[in-house]
């Protein structure tokens, strides 16, 4: 069955005064599927990545303009394409920061919107119906553009989609209550008009969905009561220009939602492939009224396959990239990943069980820790054919546990019966997608362990984040149960493998470490990966220490003019010869915990408030491990182990400089953190200076590149190049 998993917030929004729009023009795909463009209603354009939640660039034009269609990027050109008041047509690139200074053309007649397809050129549809190719219109930006549509038609809705190698331009729009589809083929350039189908008087389509497949565009859209209609014109039959003649097109009605007492108002449904629709803004079935879903609907067999209830108004706007569907709801966008297996009967029946085919005799291979850690072959014992060939086991007579059987099981079932019949189940040949299951699985495991305090499965939970089908925002309560728990391990593993843990949760795995005595922690098992690099660096021979990475320990107090610190030339030799030793300020496994904490990925924005939460006492001593890992990256004998999971140099001084932001008036008000503060000063200060120098770096080698090379060199010549 098609499934909603749990979301995340991408941005917040400012609806209108009235509430009856979320803010937002368009969101279009930027240069892969983790970057979106995200097109406001007045003034502003974003671009995020979508994985990190976090915008990567900004671009707003000046007060008094608005942007009137959504921008999109140009992949072939790596420019962004938008449009101000109607007829101002803006190109820039990314490193382009005024919309102001840009390149401008405008034109004659007003656009309704620039679509553009990945790998495709811009397109751009005028309002009146007729569409030029971006190139076509920057060579003559005043070059007159005719009128298609009738005196009183208007556009309604707008896409472009490639089919049979060709672009088509698919746009509707409405005359008198008529509403017509118009499909624009671009080469050879030919418009071909269809009438759709009266509904019941008064009602109008809330909105459209285009898609292409088997050798046919497929339009889908909903109506006020409900009515989701489909309409299939094949593209090979698309032939020349039929003037203003607009024949027929036939309809047939997919799904028939349920839409309460009156009618729908905000709604939308968007087709996510041959058998699902994804539609927002109509009742659940089961829900009482006032609440609004997102759910997934199967249209060859009439059933509600997920839904999700989303908090806040909803707008009547949904966009679908890259299995994530993004719907602004309330005051915030959300992104909502999703899956869709192939429909069939028994799924959308919720009976679907794989076949054990007889070619499956090889055993499958399960998630192991000799297989993890050391990337040891899974031992045959682990499959279900040797199991079965073990009578001594009693429960091994019994036929295995079906996935809804081993979820009651969890509920009452001692912890080793339990932790027995995980292993079972991810050990079974027949299971071929376990992504739906393993969240169920740890879900439930962990509402028992932090219902019942005697029983906990970190054996069983440690498996099931190794699986990497999990994430925080599946099982949200699994990292602080394992803190509760003291599971160190556990939450190594998650900080690892989980890649959107909140900044709250990673702050207080970093309390949670720092604070932990040093003997609780070297009794801790951890990954040997993470344990062997620092046994590594603890434990390296100290060598001569010189400057690199644009730092020296030798060198911490120059650039001290102020007569605070007196140093001796005897001093400065010996400094020089035999550096100080540098000692870790924390225990080992309490310094590999740490070191996943650095790893961890992050917004400062939400990080700072929670980093606050930190004793005075825990900053300095943290700041001290960080004083430490610096050190030793500076060293030219720090041995460079990039096989084994460490921090970057990057990630330290971030973290550095984190931490001096959000306590730096109690670091100040600290006196043992006096001398700390001057070091940590001259880390930033080098690291500034060295991304300064490796600057001058860059622009001089850019120089040369640019250079011409002389066509005729001599076998012998000198030449001399100047930097500048």
């Amino acid at each position: 069955m098609a499934a909603l998993y749990e979301g995340y917030t991408l941005c917040g929004l400012v609806p209108a005064q009235n509430l009856s729009h979320s803010g937002i023009q368009g969101i279009e795909a930027e240069r892969d599927s983790d970057h979106v463009v995200v097109t406001d209603s007045t003034r502003s354009i974003t671009l995020y990545k979508v994985s990190d939640q976090k915008p990567l660039s900004s671009w707003t034009v000046k007060q008094g303009q608005t942007l009137t269609c959504s921008a999109v990027y140009n992949s072939q050109t790596k420019e962004y394409v938008a449009v101000s008041d109607s007829k101002v047509i803006r190109i820039w690139k990314e490193e382009d920061i005024l919309l102001d200074k840009v390149f401008k053309a405008t034109v004659s007649s007003d656009v309704w919107k620039v679509h553009c397809v990945p790998g495709g050129e811009p397109v751009v549809l005028f309002q009146r119906g007729a569409v030029r190719l971006l190139d076509s219109i920057l060579s003559a930006p005043q070059q007159p553009i005719e009128e298609v549509l009738a005196q009183e038609e208007a556009i309604r809705w707008s896409t472009n989609i490639v089919a049979e190698s060709q672009q088509f331009v698919i746009f509707t729009t409405e005359q008198k209550g008529d509403h017509f589809l118009c499909l624009q083929r671009l080469n050879p350039n030919t418009l071909q008009k269809y009438r759709l189908e009266r509904e019941e008087p008064g009602l109008s389509p809330l909105s459209f969905s285009a898609s292409y497949r088997d050798k046919h565009i497929r339009l889908l859209y909903l109506y006020p009561n409900g009515h989701v209609y489909q309409s299939v014109v094949s593209v090979r039959g698309l032939g020349a220009d039929e003037g203003a003649q607009a024949l027929p097109l036939p309809r047939s009605l997919l799904l028939g939602l349920p839409v309460g007492e009156g009618l729908l108002e905000a709604a939308s449904a968007l087709v996510l492939d041959e058998a699902h629709v994804a539609v927002v803004g109509v009742p659940h079935p089961s829900a009482g009224a006032g609440k609004d879903f997102l759910c997934i609907w199967n249209t060859n067999f009439q059933t509600l396959q997920a839904g999700k209830e989303m908090a806040g108004k909803i707008y009547g706007q949904l966009w679908v990239f890259s299995n994530k569907l993004f719907i602004p709801h309330g005051k915030t966008l959300s992104v909502i990943p999703y899956e869709c297996p192939k429909s069939s009967l028994a799924s959308a029946l919720g009976k679907l069980r794989q076949a054990k085919t007889e070619e499956s005799k090889a055993p499958a291979s399960v998630s192991s820790w000799n297989n993890i850690l050391h990337g040891e072959k899974a031992q045959p014992s682990r499959t279900v054919e040797t199991r079965k060939t073990r009578p001594n086991r009693k429960s091994q007579s019994a036929p295995s546990l079906t996935f809804d059987q081993l979820l009651e099981l969890i509920k009452t079932a001692p912890v080793e019966e339990v932790q027995k019949e995980v292993d079972g189940l991810l050990s079974r040949s027949d299971i071929q997608d376990l992504h739906p299951l393993v969240g169920q699985l740890a879900s439930t495991l962990v509402s028992r362990s932090l219902a019942d305090a005697s029983f906990y499965t970190p054996s069983a939970l440690a498996q099931l984040v190794h699986t990497q089908s999990l994430c925080h925002s599946v099982c949200p309560d699994l990292v602080l149960l394992a803190l509760e728990r003291k599971d160190y391990f556990l939450c190594q593993l998650c900080l690892q493998f989980f890649p959107d843990i909140p900044e709250m949760v990673t702050c207080a795995c970093l309390k949670a470490f720092i604070s932990m005595p040093d003997i609780d922690a070297e009794a801790v098992s951890l990954v040997p990966d993470s344990v062997s690099f620092m046994e590594t660096l603890i434990a390296g021979e100290r060598g001569q220490v010189g400057l690199q990475n644009g730092f020296s320990p030798t060198s911490i107090d120059e650039g001290h003019s102020d007569g605070t610190v007196i140093k001796t030339r005897a001093e400065d030799k010996e400094k020089t010869s035999s550096p100080p030793e540098q000692n870790c300020p924390v225990g080992l496994r309490k310094a590999v915990l740490l070191n996943e904490v650095l790893q961890t990925p992050y917004s400062d924005t939400y990080l700072l408030p929670h980093l606050k939460d930190l004793s005075s006492q825990h900053v300095v001593l943290f700041l001290q491990y960080l004083q430490f890992l610096y050190l030793k990256y500076s060293q030219d004998a720090f041995p460079q182990m990039h096989g084994l999971r460490s921090p970057s140099l990057t990630q330290i001084m971030d973290w550095v400089c984190l931490v001096l932001d959000a306590h730096f008036t109690v670091l100040v008000m600290t006196p043992e953190a006096k001398s700390l503060l001057m070091n940590l000063h001259s880390f930033v200060k080098s690291q500034v200076r060295l991304v300064s120098e490796l600057g001058k770096i860059e622009g001089s080698l850019q120089e040369l590149s640019k250079m011409k090379m002389k066509k005729e060199v001599g076998a012998y010549s000198i030449e001399v190049i100047e930097l500048f």
